[in-house]
């Protein structure tokens, strides 16, 4: 884990466009927020449905967009264009949006809410992969960082969006839903008309079968190290439901319940630029393994501690190894796989963590039945501990490509 020394770059000199995928990124999660933060509430109350109704609901939508990401990812690599695809998928999740304020039963809800988590999934490795296009090498962990912490601001938000207007409307689901049609089209119209893709280098292959063998072959060994390393980590950080599970468990008012998830989302946006500055400066792989030594304190606060004030600390633990990790994931994915694989590459990494987080969460909900909260947080310690593990073991592995981006040839 060796320091770099590069010329320092500021803020300023990162790509316009990064900057409009970040504010395209906040302002749907602005609006998507406002409506999930509602939306289980609103089924159950308003429409009677079940709370298995409510799961499956959200365990089909998930899977759906998992799924779809290795597609949409791979036929970016193959047409050689990433705005478009992307703005098919922000385009498919603003359209849905009016369906749920004009819902008049549960299978119209189902159906936008399918509809939507496709557009996630259709705009989710594209997007991530044009970032990659977009930033100099030297500049990638800030470019990334800056995207997530956009992006945390509208998952923060959102939420807090949603209670302002439920006390303003008095309940109003319907009101609620109508407000937040806005952001989603302005992140349509942002995306459409104030991103520019850049022209792909000439140099780059044509990609005929992005998911054939060979390719997969193609993207290195480098980048699989990278996403064992990521999908063990994922196995460590399950579900933020099960922070406000722990908050409730030492005695936090209901009420005020949704500022833990608030509290956590605020610390992770202030971290994540940061966390990619440094990285793009000194090491990559140093940070994350910072972060990961982050996680492994807010798990054992969170499982030792039981006052409110240990809860606050373990949430705000959890923010900072969030800011610390998640953006430096997705840029060690761009300095490790090719170029002209960087949409299959974001495709298989999106897809193996969302398994590892379904896996992560069944896990600490099974342990949390049979043995307490102290046993799902001390698990997700250790399962870090592994990742850490293996992080320090592959560091040189990963390091060829990944511990001077710079020298990365794009």
């Amino acid at each position: 884990m060796a320091a770099k020394t590069k010329p320092t770059r500021s803020i300023r000199d990162i790509p316009p466009s990064v900057w409009v995928l970040g504010f395209v990124s906040m302002l749907m999660d602005i609006s998507s927020e406002m409506i999930h933060a509602l939306l289980p509430i609103y089924l159950v109350t308003a429409l009677g449905a079940s709370m298995v109704t409510v799961g499956v609901i959200e365990g089909i939508a998930e899977a759906t967009a998992s799924i779809t990401k290795i597609f949409s990812g791979a036929l970016s690599d193959w047409l050689g264009k990433r705005k478009w695809l992307a703005a098919t998928g922000y385009g498919l999740a603003a359209f849905t949006k009016p369906v749920f304020p004009l819902a008049p039963t549960i299978g119209w809800l189902v159906a936008a809410r399918f509809v939507d988590r496709i557009g996630k999934g259709i705009r989710g490795a594209p997007r991530d992969a044009l970032v990659a296009d977009l930033s100099p090498p030297d500049l990638r962990g800030a470019s990334f960082g800056l995207r997530q912490s956009l992006d945390t601001v509208g998952a923060f938000v959102g939420p807090l969006l949603a209670i302002a207007l439920m006390w303003w409307t008095s309940d109003n689901f319907k009101t609620v839903f109508w407000f937040a049609v806005i952001p989603a089209f302005l992140a349509l119209a942002l995306i459409v008309f104030a991103v520019r893709e850049p022209a792909r280098p000439q140099t780059l292959r044509a990609v005929r079968n992005p998911i054939s063998l060979a390719e997969i072959k193609n993207l290195g060994a480098a980048y699989w190290w990278v996403v064992a390393v990521a999908s063990v980590f994922t196995l460590a950080r399950f579900s933020e439901a099960f922070l406000v599970l722990r908050a409730q468990n030492v005695g936090l008012p209901i009420a005020l319940v949704p500022a833990v998830l608030v509290g956590m989302n605020v610390v992770y946006a202030l971290a994540a630029y940061p966390a990619g500055v440094i990285s793009d400066r000194f090491s990559r792989t140093g940070v994350l393994a910072a972060g990961m030594l982050v996680l492994i304190a807010a798990d054992v606060v969170l499982a030792l501690l039981t006052s409110i004030a240990g809860v606050a600390l373990g949430v705000a633990l959890w923010g900072l190894h969030m800011g610390m990790t998640q953006g430096l994931l997705a840029a060690l994915v761009a300095d490790t796989a090719p170029a002209e694989l960087r949409g299959t590459a974001y495709g298989f990494f999106n897809l193996l963590g969302g398994v590892a987080m379904l896996a992560a969460s069944v896990i600490a909900g099974a342990l949390w039945d049979s043995a307490g909260p102290q046993a799902t947080f001390l698990a997700g310690a250790g399962f870090a501990i592994i990742a850490l593990a293996g992080l320090l073991m592959v560091d040189g592995k990963i390091g060829k490509r990944a511990s001077r981006p710079g020298a990365v040839p794009d």
